[in-house]
């Protein structure tokens, strides 16, 4: 007899399958003795009153040999010889549209400008160690995309655009620990992450598909409205071409726009890094002075208000995490946040971004208002790395300070390895951000004791926090409205935020491409 059972436990119960077994003796009158094993399905703590409870829910097996997790069933098999397609980018996007064209039977090109993920690191140490930006290979470009070297959390709201457990299942499937099918906040880390984006490309490559890496799209080959293939490095790739470059390929939108291909403006956030210690946030989020304790992982946050009509929001909120260098070109400062999968780093971090709308922005008339906000990231990267001392050394200021309006003498302690500099940030950040943000800070304050300290320290600037641009598709075929065989994909094209609504998105456009052959 296998039975489920949605329960409300202390996290000591949770902690151990033992302690479940005699739970459910207890209170669902189980025979502890015919409880072969206990599997949680689904987990989330519950941290609203004083007294942390663990959300679960569970399948007994009573009587009954344990089964393992049921992982979605796919069917990757040899398509060396079925029709090409061209997928431009090896991010969650074009890998999840590359293994679902093996499914429909067809064969993925896929093209990366970047390094493979294990050469990557190489140049993404040389970021923090000698200030070095490769612009083809660093936190934004290279094969796993800007979630492989930041933090690999797997939580989205898109659930209604897609089968967000088809999505984990699959990375299950390449190596990923199941609890991902677990916990609410599902989280692979940043250390587990490149072996599962490795075991993906070689299942692309076993199956006949290719990956290219160092291959960077110059040019589509456009005629009479239809897509043809693509330029790389002079050389001719041919077939439908699905886009998933990421949201800081601004070379593409550029190549796009001399191409004629229909495009808008997008919103976007944009802040600051905000590191507290992990402990404090321990404290205040589960209301004891002793912190998270023995049966309590690192503590999380979700903060969001509005201020002078536009949204001021924690975004990637990492705990037990590490702040890092995200620029992909000369002349930037951007930072970024990511944890290990052990989440056991001393502090956390988390983006606090303010919403920008393409029509808060002023250009001169001579501007493309086209370009507009990806102009206004642009300078915002640009002051930091002015204010940075031309480096990677990031401009900072105390939480406290910023809200006061007060330069900061000296700063806390901090993961950051490229290192802090004191900076009026209050002054510097634009200033619907600054004053929206200073505001967004008071109310976080009011509503979580402790929260607004000068323990905590604001690290500039988080500025690439999805598109500014957006590639405009058709929203029944995914094509784009005006050029045939185009699927414009993931975060680049402005229809996702975050690894697994891109991963959706690939597959969609996949299954799109598909239909229309």
């Amino acid at each position: 007899m296998i039975k489920e059972y949605d329960i409300r436990v202390l996290p000591q119960v949770a902690s151990s399958e033992d302690a479940l077994k005699r739970y459910l003796s207890q209170e669902k009158g189980l025979d502890a003795k015919y409880i072969n094993g206990v599997r949680i399905l689904k987990r989330s703590i519950d941290a609203r009153q004083r007294t942390v409870f663990v959300n679960l829910k569970v399948r007994a097996f009573v009587n009954e040999q344990p089964t393992a997790p049921e992982l979605v069933k796919t069917n990757y098999h040899n398509v060396s010889d079925r029709p090409q397609v061209i997928v431009v980018g090896a991010g969650p996007g074009g890998l999840f549209a590359a293994l679902r064209l093996i499914e429909l039977d067809f064969r993925p090109i896929v093209l990366e400008r970047g390094k493979n993920v294990h050469d990557r690191r190489l140049d993404i140490a040389l970021i923090s160690r000698e200030a070095k930006v490769n612009p083809e290979s660093n936190y934004s470009f290279g094969e796993g995309g800007a979630g492989a070297f930041s933090d690999g959390k797997l939580f989205t709201r898109s659930k209604k655009k897609g089968n967000t457990d088809r999505i984990l299942s699959i990375f299950c499937l390449h190596g990923a620990n199941p609890n991902i099918l677990v916990d609410v906040h599902p989280h692979i880390g940043t250390d587990k992450l490149p072996a599962v984006i490795q075991a993906m490309r070689e299942r692309i490559i076993s199956c006949g598909g290719e990956v290219h890496f160092q291959t960077r799209v110059d040019d589509l080959i456009i005629k009479d409205n239809e897509v043809k293939g693509v330029v790389a490095d002079g050389k001719e790739f041919l077939g439908p071409v699905i886009l998933a470059t990421g949201h800081s390929a601004r070379d593409v939108y550029k190549m796009l726009h001399n191409n004629k291909v229909a495009l808008e403006p997008k919103g976007i956030a944009v802040g600051v890094r905000l590191e507290h210690p992990q402990t404090l946030i321990d404290q205040i989020q589960y209301h004891s002075l002793k912190g998270r304790g023995e049966f309590l992982p690192p503590a999380e946050y979700n903060f969001v208000t509005q201020v002078q009509d536009r949204g001021v929001y924690s975004f990637c909120m990492c705990p037990g995490g590490f702040v890092v260098p995200a620029a992909s070109g000369a002349e930037q400062v951007v930072v970024n946040g990511m944890s290990p999968s052990n989440r056991g780093s001393r502090w956390a971090n988390s983006g606090m971004v303010v919403e920008i709308r393409p029509e808060d922005i002023t250009t001169d008339a001579t501007a493309d208002p086209l370009f507009a906000v990806m102009h206004y990231q642009e300078g915002m990267e640009r002051m930091a790395y002015i204010n940075g001392g031309r480096t990677q050394v990031a401009p900072a200021q105390r939480m406290t300070d910023f809200v006061n309006c007060k330069i900061s003498f000296d700063l806390p302690e901090s993961s950051y390895v490229p290192g802090l500099i004191s900076a009026p940030l209050h002054f510097l950040l634009p200033q619907g951000v600054s004053d929206r943000l200073r505001q967004g800070f008071l109310n976080f304050g009011k509503w979580s004791h402790g929260f607004l300290t000068r323990e905590a320290c604001l690290i500039g600037v988080e500025t690439r926090t999805s598109s500014p641009i957006r590639i405009i598709r058709d929203k029944d075929t995914l094509q784009h409205i005006q050029i045939k065989n185009l699927y414009p994909c993931g975060e680049g094209a402005g229809y996702a935020g975050g690894i697994v609504s891109a991963a959706i998105d690939g597959e969609r456009c996949a299954e799109m491409l598909a239909a229309s052959f």
